[in-house]
């Protein structure tokens, strides 16, 4: 790996976009302003998964700076209006109560593999 030395940001997205090699244009204010956006009101570890998740959106329909804009729009809103803690589980997470059939014989049931 090469010493780049002291680098600023517009040198770092140039020489990780070199190795990552993908030529691409970053709005880097829009980028951190989601990020920041989605740590301030999800979870702080939400800012670099919804940054990576919006390159992927962006990548995977090939998206222009203006779709791009619109992508993380659409994250800002969702993370805006986030109104679960951090800490509470996700509602389709949540295992419903499981009936104790311990004394139930099973021996004969037929199970599908």
């Amino acid at each position: 790996m090469r010493d780049i030395g002291a680098v600023n940001l517009h040198d770092w997205i140039d020489e990780l976009s070199d190795v990552l090699d993908v030529e691409t244009e970053v709005d880097e204010g829009l980028v951190l302003d989601l990020a920041r956006i989605a740590a301030q009101n999800v979870q702080k570890t939400a800012a670099p998964i919804t940054a990576y998740l919006l390159g992927v959106a962006a990548g995977a329909s090939d998206a222009n700076p203006e779709a791009v804009e619109r992508l993380a729009a659409k994250a800002q809103r969702l993370a805006e209006s986030w109104d679960r803690p951090a800490d509470a589980r996700d509602p389709d997470d949540i295992d419903d109560e499981v009936p104790d059939d311990s004394s139930v014989d099973h021996s004969d049931d037929l199970f599908e593999d």
